[in-house]
């Protein structure tokens, strides 16, 4: 689901008192919705709840969304993950440039990223 559609999701729930923290990597987005708690994750989309296969990433990020819910001191309160996808930044430059990669390594990571939805719609029709 979009960080556009989740935020207004939110801020309808917030309007009927029902407390929200957002946990969020597009930061823009989120706070021009003016969702009331953001959990910022300056990772790339797709992994707001923390790192791909890092279950102490992940919980770490879990467990500083409910302080954010729990603590949030005002209204569109933004707190940034201490948490960070690589030591090298290069990440953001490089993220999504297809400029960058041969087209045998676009196949490569569309072949991987088909296994991935694979294997998230087994686990979803095995629930």
């Amino acid at each position: 689901m979009c960080h556009q559609t989740v935020s207004l999701a939110a801020r309808h729930l917030e309007a009927n008192g029902i407390p929200t923290v957002i946990m969020g990597s597009a930061k823009d987005i989120v706070e021009h919705c003016g969702v009331p708690r953001f959990l910022f994750s300056d990772f790339p989309l797709g992994n707001s709840a923390g790192r791909p296969f890092d279950v102490p990433s992940q919980t770490e990020t879990l467990e500083l969304a409910l302080l954010v819910l729990e603590r949030a001191p005002a209204a569109r309160t933004t707190v940034q993950s201490p948490l960070r996808w690589s030591e090298d930044a290069a990440w953001k430059r490089d993220y999504n440039d297809l400029t960058k990669l041969s087209p045998e390594k676009i196949a490569e990571r569309r072949k991987e990223f088909e296994v991935v939805k694979a294997v998230a719609k087994a686990k979803r029709v095995g629930s």
